[in-house]
């Protein structure tokens, strides 16, 4: 009898199994394989490793003080020549191009006007009267720092950082410096959207669920008709409305409250009207689906033990709403802070949030390691703010439960 109940234990479990699986598998092959593979591409160096294997090879055992052995020099001869013959140079310069500016055009005119490999003994000699840069200690820095396979080049370039020749990690010149400061002003963004989904959120959840199902229904549907609409045209329209002489400066114009047309787009003002606008029915939802599960019997229960209505609700009603808010400041600000299509139209230059510049790399640079290496800093991000709500939510859970 046990082993017959086993058998059938086991069966349903396979049953099971084989019910999820192909949601497994979805997961696996949409979500889990594309965020594995940025992750990698994040600290993955393997461009110059493949174009100069020699050259990495002797440059291993270098120390980083002095300038390499004729060893090294031999090799990154043979390997250019090699490349050149295959055509990949421009691949090698790309990558060391990132970490030191003008080191692409020392290794293609190098590679250009190697003509033969030089004899044994005289590479040191015939690379520099080709290009002085390789009797310069950064420029071989550069080559074994990019050496592979994997590096910390791209995490700390989103960061404005970067090695020096000791292998230090310092702060790049000012005047390189960007991604902090887009860091900072996505989350200035991300975080003023949210608190306006919040406040403006608030009291429509709060109606829709005092209401009687028959009305709460119908104005239900306005709050959803923005999902049947594209992104795209909630944004256009908002350029429609918000340019210089559109219909709200011409509203405003016709009712003597200015003068002249107020610029109310292409900077961080269209940003926030059109985000918040496209957001807020996320802030909503949750609400609605919190509040709607509290008793109005509570609200009854303290006016009756003579709560004035402010301390029922300061005490009674907004503690229980506290995770429905939790979850709708989660969803808006993780929706928030990978914005693109909507900053790009309606902001100006200094509003451009990091989806932005992920974007930029992928599409147009094809820098994919600093792309994936932004886009895992956002993903951090994201994964302590879950975090983060899960321990007040189920602290505050826990804290209700010893309490009841």
């Amino acid at each position: 009898m046990k082993r017959k109940l086993k058998r059938a234990e086991r069966r349903r479990q396979f049953r099971s199994l084989a019910l999820i699986f192909p949601l497994l598998a979805f997961l696996c092959f949409a979500f889990f394989g594309p965020i594995t593979g940025m992750l990698l591409r994040s600290v993955e160096d393997l461009e110059v490793r493949r174009i100069l294997p020699n050259t990495v090879a002797a440059l291993a055992s270098w120390d980083g003080r002095d300038l390499p052995g004729e060893k090294a020099y031999a090799a990154l001869a043979g390997d250019l020549s090699v490349a050149r013959a295959n055509d990949t140079v421009a691949i090698a310069s790309k990558r060391l191009n990132y970490s030191l500016i003008g080191i692409r055009t020392v290794l293609a005119s190098t590679a250009r006007k190697l003509n033969a490999l030089p004899e044994a003994g005289r590479a040191k000699e015939v690379l520099e009267k080709i290009n002085p840069a390789w009797g310069d200690h950064a420029t071989w820095v550069t080559i074994k720092g990019a050496s592979g396979p994997f590096t910390s080049f791209y995490l700390l370039a989103a960061l404005d950082l970067t090695h020096d020749t000791d292998g230090t990690i310092v702060g790049v010149p000012e005047e390189q410096a960007i991604y902090r400061d887009v860091f900072l002003r996505t989350f200035i963004i991300s975080f003023s959207v949210t608190l306006l989904c919040m406040l403006l959120g608030f009291p429509v959840a709060y109606l829709l669920a005092a209401l009687p199902p028959n009305r709460s229904n119908l104005l239900m549907i306005f709050v959803l008709l923005p999902f049947w609409t594209s992104l795209l045209a909630r944004t256009s329209a908002w350029i429609v409305l918000l340019q210089t002489h559109g219909v709200v400066n011409d509203a405003l114009h016709w009712l003597g409250i200015i003068d002249q047309p107020v610029r109310l787009i292409y900077n961080r003002f269209g940003v926030y009207v059109a985000m918040t606008h496209i957001l807020l029915p996320f802030m909503i939802l949750p609400l609605y689906s919190n509040m709607k599960a509290i008793s109005p019997a509570y609200m009854r229960a303290a006016a009756s033990l003579g709560a004035p209505p402010a301390t029922a609700f300061r005490r009674v009603y907004l503690p229980q709403v506290l995770p429905g808010v939790g979850a709708g400041c989660l969803l808006v600000f993780i929706l928030a802070i990978g914005y693109y299509i909507t900053p790009a139209l309606v902001g100006g230059g200094g509003d451009q949030m990091i989806s932005y510049f992920i974007a930029l790399y992928t599409t147009d640079t094809a820098n994919w390691g600093l792309a994936s290496a932004l886009g895992a800093l956002l993903l951090l991000v994201t994964l302590l703010l879950g975090f983060a709500y899960g321990k007040l939510v189920l602290g505050q859970q826990v804290t209700g439960g010893m309490k009841n």
